[in-house]
């Protein structure tokens, strides 16, 4: 978990790298998902049709359209925003995962873990700041990095009831088709010819996202989710120590006050779901 964190870090860094060299988000969608196929291509060898072979297409559409308006959200909001900064508004994910799940898995969650999920928010309010309500272009990389948290938290959701029936391989697989498909149909309006340097960027945020995502998948299948999820708030480290080298980037009093209450409030979530007695 610690290693997937790291990566996607650095996938995050080479995408504002990519945006801020003025490529569209389109065209950094399209090759994060079409070189992000060459981790998994080791697994689709050894599992063939298996891998792939799905009964519910169409949830997994429904998934990755999701999951891809997620990516390209905060994508947009880290080419606005410090790095750091948006990494600690996606850190309130669990907390609308736990929200979510009530009205669409008719999971039950306590009045504990409602006030916790309420104390996130607030530090979600606090990390945003005062700039978040003032319509400018810093007003907007909030509004996007809190978007793609919520389509995240909708996609993870979505993804914990598929899990019962679809492999981790079969739907990071979709997911890279998927979006290869939906990006391509409009990348001719706003291709750009890459440099070498910006084809190495793709190739880098590709294989560093697609391996990531497997690494989160092993970390799962050896450990309860419980116990590594906790390990992804080590993301914040990553991306304030590559916001600082790479954008001269350093995190405000509100980004690491705000970061700490959702921070908490996640941990608490967490705990309160791993002793939580099954229903």
């Amino acid at each position: 978990m610690l290693a997937a964190t790291t990566l996607f870090a650095g996938m995050d860094a080479v995408a504002k790298l990519l945006m801020v060299a003025d490529y569209s988000v389109i065209q950094v969608l399209f090759f994060r998902a079409g070189f992000g196929l060459i981790p998994l291509a080791p697994l689709l060898w050894r599992s063939g049709r298996r891998a792939v072979a799905t009964a519910r297409p169409w949830a997994h559409v429904v998934r990755s359209a999701i999951a891809l308006l997620a990516v390209g959200c905060f994508f947009l909001a880290i080419r606005r925003l410090p790095l750091v900064q948006v990494t600690a508004i996606g850190f309130a994910a669990p907390l609308l995962i736990t929200a979510l799940s009530v009205p669409l898995l008719k999971e039950r969650v306590g009045r504990d873990r409602w006030l916790a999920v309420t104390a996130g928010f607030g530090g979600i309010l606090v990390v945003a700041g005062p700039d978040a309500w003032s319509g400018d272009l810093l007003g907007a990389g909030a509004a996007f990095a809190v978007a793609g948290t919520v389509l995240y938290a909708l996609a993870m959701v979505l993804m914990r009831d598929m899990g019962r029936t679809e492999a981790a391989v079969t739907t990071v697989f979709w997911f890279s088709v998927l979006t290869m498909v939906l990006t391509g149909a409009a990348l001719p309006l706003v291709w750009q010819v890459p440099d070498p340097r910006a084809w190495g960027l793709f190739a880098a945020a590709g294989i560093l996202g697609g391996t990531a995502q497997l690494l989160i998948s092993q970390a799962v299948r050896l450990a309860p989710a419980s116990v590594v999820a906790p390990f992804d708030y080590f993301h914040i480290v990553a991306s304030s120590s590559l916001g600082w080298l790479l954008f001269a980037e350093l995190p405000g009093p509100n980004t690491l006050a705000g970061a700490m209450v959702v921070m908490a409030s996640g941990l608490y979530v967490l705990r309160r779901e791993k002793n939580a007695t099954p229903r």
